[in-house]
């Protein structure tokens, strides 16, 4: 016992250097979101800056009549719905991906690097690409309207942008393959001889699935759907051009920033960073009540 004290008390020189490396990147990583968090409790006459006039929830309070002439709450229901539509899609997809996957067939690698290569195209590219691609829509809809004669839909066209369609796709390349990398991982080393079990007991293969596949892949599940909320959540450079006419949160929080000079724009970005970690610790609570009930299963 007092060997093993003396050891560790007596670490290498290299070991708190490495420390302070990782203290000082923790210190980056966080330093402006407690910096964000700090300076949003400013007092009535307190400024974007320190030091801080006084501490209150005012500009908390100042969000409930919005930002100028921005309806931000309108922009915060927006992005809610549209990061449960992305998250919703994302699992769906990618464990039915996952399970496809888990037997090989013609072409499974090019379909694998085609889905993942999103994540190595240019963010603002890929928006580009999805807007032009709408556009193209637009004007082939407006043509066709012409051509079969209904020329007052054609004019009331205004464009298949929306939040539903651009830019849910948009959502969808950032945050399917992150989901589907989780997914191919579980079942790569996932042990089929629990399915067979189940067969053997006379189990059609959705029961096999809800059963006994599900329970066991349900943690890694919940973790792709924490995945797809947070990254949809906070997207600026995917919806930036994709988005039509009404912006999300983060692209009004984005506008913001270039005419807006007191403390409450740092109250909306202490709400949106709550709001993920809100995501997250309901993520890790169903993850431990899973792993609970599993536990007593036992």
């Amino acid at each position: 016992m007092a060997g093993s004290i003396a050891h560790r008390e007596h670490r290498p020189a290299s070991f708190y250097w490495l420390a302070l490396v990782f203290g000082l990147f923790v210190l980056f990583l966080y330093g402006p979101v407690i910096t964000i968090f700090i300076l949003s409790f400013q007092g009535p006459e307190g400024g974007l800056t320190f030091p801080m006039r006084g501490v209150s929830l005012h500009w908390f309070a100042a969000l409930r009549d919005g930002v100028g002439d921005i309806d931000i709450w309108a922009a915060f229901g927006r992005s809610v719905k549209l990061a449960l539509a992305a998250t919703v899609l994302t699992v769906l997809f990618s464990v039915s991906a996952g399970l496809a996957f888990r037997r090989r067939f013609r072409g499974d690698t090019a379909v694998f690097y085609v889905s993942v290569a999103s994540l190595i195209m240019p963010s603002i590219i890929v928006s580009l690409g999805i807007g032009l691609t709408f556009r193209l829509l637009d004007t082939l809809i407006k043509y066709l309207a012409n051509e079969w004669g209904f020329q007052s839909f054609a004019d009331g066209w205004t464009t298949s942008m929306g939040l539903f369609t651009s830019a849910l796709g948009a959502h969808l390349t950032w945050t399917l393959p992150f989901g589907l990398l989780v997914m191919f991982a579980v079942f790569n080393r996932f042990n089929s001889a629990y399915e067979e079990a189940a067969r053997d007991l006379g189990a059609s293969p959705w029961q096999s699935f809800r059963h006994v596949v599900l329970p066991i892949i349900g943690p890694s599940v919940i973790g792709v759907g924490m995945f797809g909320f947070t990254l949809s959540w906070d997207e600026i450079a995917r919806t930036s051009q994709a988005i039509g006419d009404q912006n999300t949160l983060p692209l009004e929080l984005q506008g913001l920033t270039t005419s807006v000079t007191t403390p409450v724009i740092y109250a909306l970005g202490t709400l949106t960073t709550l709001m993920s970690l809100a995501v997250m610790i309901g993520g890790l609570l169903i993850v431990g009540s899973i792993a609970k009930r599993r536990k007593i299963a036992r």
